[in-house]
């Protein structure tokens, strides 16, 4: 399926695999390297992978059963991140899995289009250069220092860098040459030239930008890549490289430096954790049992398919915390029926919007990312999101029925009791899960990472041993998936804790607290204030960037306006959320247009009233905290 300059791929069910640009036939001599360079990358990451799997779990059994914890683990676990972050974000370039916008590509001639892709590979083989150049040095500059545990070089752990940045140079290289053949040399030309003119007249033009010349360089060149269609983890590495060149104050080391800490929090492996089960849930026959019991229970309601859509995707985002895998687990078991009974625009949009909805319904990867960047709780905004995305379910419910009401829409006769039964009895294992995820969490008994994998494991077992619709090869292709998307999100990650670090050098957290006190330190004008730039910062950064840039900036500010830190964090993820979904620009927009199978620009009008009551909903929540805090306070959580 095409969409404006992409091409969504999916599987016979319908499942979207990933967003690609065109690609064309490689050519023959590189093939046999290729393939090499591809298996040994993609089992590299699925190994750490399983086998960080494999040792959570491990200590959670020793420490259940022999009141004892591998304390070494943590170094294997940022040796594992590291290697998802960096080769994993490899991998996903060479899958063309990274996200990028799409906004100015899709109104681009043809020729214009092409230019601008071919120009995104530059940038990629650029940075990757760069970075990969550096992270060498760094690699030599840290070599003495010791891991606490197994008194290994802690280099070891930064190694993956420059392996992925040379993949990602490669692979690059054979986009440009495979892709884009003669306006590859053009475009690489004329960037050439600019970089060299740039540098040679550095001490030129920096002083005519004033005090602030490298930031205002980085962040112009921060609008001008994202508009241009390069992916967003490589635009925030360019731009942190700009910054540094600009101001001379700090060696290029601090770029490699910055993005390996930025993947070393152990609770970013829950991350990967929850994406495999949420893949397993949605190959495995597991959502599809949960979606039959639902449309039992509230299908015969005026607006019937959608407002089990709503209800659908509110409970299986609790399962998977990966919003792609929610849309597809629910989209592609009801497409058929939602086309034919409210066409597949109306379908997408509702599938959309109830996305959004789910941001905040634990587990959520949007929530494990703030907790691991701020001191926001995990565990409270787990127990403190579900009033919140109940109240902007309600809204969408809402908005559904009456619009059906309005339309003389009929309503479907009530399932019987016997059915109903039936669905019920088959939907009580997949229910299990986030029962299981709440009780562990609100009782202390694991870890967000240890209630993942042991999550991964039950929907391992439910799916290849009682419903025995997931094979082995099955399951590697779900590892391997899980492992990309992880790549993509971890190297974002990575790249925004860098970037993040360039705008706090810049002083841009003290010149909010300025703006803020010449408006009267107003906590409304604040929470306004910020929606708003997570809604316009998430449409550009494609949702979770958003939050590993302004997160860390705002949040702080929140607590010194008064503002609840846990409240203030759950607003910015839904306002990120409305972002990421936003008509024409979101990816997770595209991605619901492709499960669905219909046209943008029809699904986007489609999308107009649910977008507004989505706002609605959001500025509830935001101005009654109650809906946010009220069950955290009563399981003793604070924030």
């Amino acid at each position: 399926m095409r969409i404006g300059a992409m091409e969504v791929v999916l599987t016979d069910a319908g499942e979207p695999i990933a967003l690609s640009r065109n690609v064309a036939s490689p050519v023959r001599p590189e093939i046999t390297l290729l393939r090499f360079v591809d298996l040994a990358a993609e089992s590299l990451i699925v190994a750490a992978l399983l086998g960080e799997l494999v040792l959570v779990l491990a200590n959670v059994v020793a420490r259940v059963y022999f009141h004892h914890s591998f304390l070494w683990t943590d170094e294997i676990a940022r040796l594992a991140l590291s290697i998802l972050a960096f080769i994993g974000g490899a991998v996903a370039y060479r899958r063309r899995d990274h996200a990028f916008v799409r906004v100015i590509l899709s109104r681009l001639p043809s020729r214009g289009e092409r230019g601008c892709l071919a120009f995104a590979d530059v940038v990629v083989l650029f940075v990757a250069g760069i970075t990969g150049f550096v992270s060498i040095e760094f690699l030599a500059s840290s070599w003495g220092e010791l891991t606490p545990i197994f008194q290994m070089p802690a280099a070891l752990i930064a190694l993956p860098l420059p392996v992925g940045m040379a993949l990602l140079m490669l692979f690059a290289a054979v986009n440009l040459r495979r892709d884009h053949g003669a306006m590859a040399l053009g475009v690489g030309a004329v960037f050439a030239v600019a970089v060299t003119v740039a540098a040679l007249t550095r001490d030129i033009w920096l002083p005519l930008l004033g005090d602030d010349a490298a930031i205002v360089a980085a962040l112009s060149l921060f609008f001008f890549a994202i508009l241009a269609g390069v992916p967003v983890g490589f635009v925030l590495l360019l731009s942190t490289a700009t910054y540094l060149w600009g101001t001379g104050t700090a060696s290029l080391v601090v770029l490699p430096q910055t993005m390996v800490n930025g993947t070393g929090n152990f609770i970013l492996l829950a991350v990967p954790f929850f994406i495999l089960a949420g893949l397993v849930m949605e190959r495995g026959g597991i959502s599809i049992r949960l979606v039959r019991f639902i449309y039992a229970l509230v299908g015969h309601m005026r607006g019937g398919l959608l407002q089990v859509t709503v209800a659908s995707m509110y409970v299986v985002s609790g399962l998977s915390g990966s919003k792609p895998a929610d849309v597809a687990a629910v989209g592609t078991v009801m497409r058929d029926e939602l086309g034919e009974r409210h066409g597949a625009a109306e379908g997408a949009a509702v599938l959309a919007a109830s996305a959004v909805m789910g941001e905040t319904v634990p587990p959520s990867i949007a929530m494990l990312i703030v907790g691991s960047i701020t001191n926001v709780s995990v565990g409270a905004m787990f127990i403190g999101g579900l009033a919140p995305a109940a109240v902007m379910a309600l809204c969408l419910m809402a908005l559904i029925y009456v619009r059906a009401r309005a339309s003389g829409a009929p309503r479907t006769p009530r399932a019987a009791a016997g059915i109903i039964a039936r669905a019920g009895l088959g939907a009580i294992l997949p229910l299990l899960m986030p029962g299981t995820l709440l009780a562990g969490i609100l009782l202390g008994i694991a870890t967000p990472t240890e209630i993942a994998a042991i999550a991964v494991i039950y929907g391992i077992l439910l799916s290849s041993v009682v419903y025995r619709e997931m094979t082995l090869q099955g399951f590697i292709r779900i590892a391997l998936d899980t492992a990309a998307l992880t790549g993509v999100l971890l190297f974002i990650f990575a790249a925004a804790s860098s970037f993040s670090w360039t705008l706090t050098v810049a002083y841009l957290p003290q010149r909010l607290v300025v703006l803020l006190q010449s408006v009267g330190d107003s906590q409304t004008i604040f929470m306004i204030c910020s929606i708003v730039l997570l809604i316009l910062v998430g449409v550009l950064l494609e949702g979770l960037p958003s939050l590993n840039v302004l997160a860390p900036l705002l949040i702080p500010i929140a607590g010194k306006l008064g503002l609840s830190e846990l409240h203030y964090a759950l607003v910015l993820i839904i306002a990120m959320g409305i972002g990421g979904f936003m008509p024409f620009a979101g990816v997770g927009f595209y991605v619901c247009c492709a499960v669905m199978r219909c046209d943008i620009e029809t699904a986007s009008r489609a999308m107009l009233p649910y977008l507004i009551m989505l706002v609605a909903g959001l500025l509830i929540v935001a101005f009654v905290p109650w809906f946010t805090l009220f069950l955290p306070h009563y399981f003793g959580f604070r924030g």
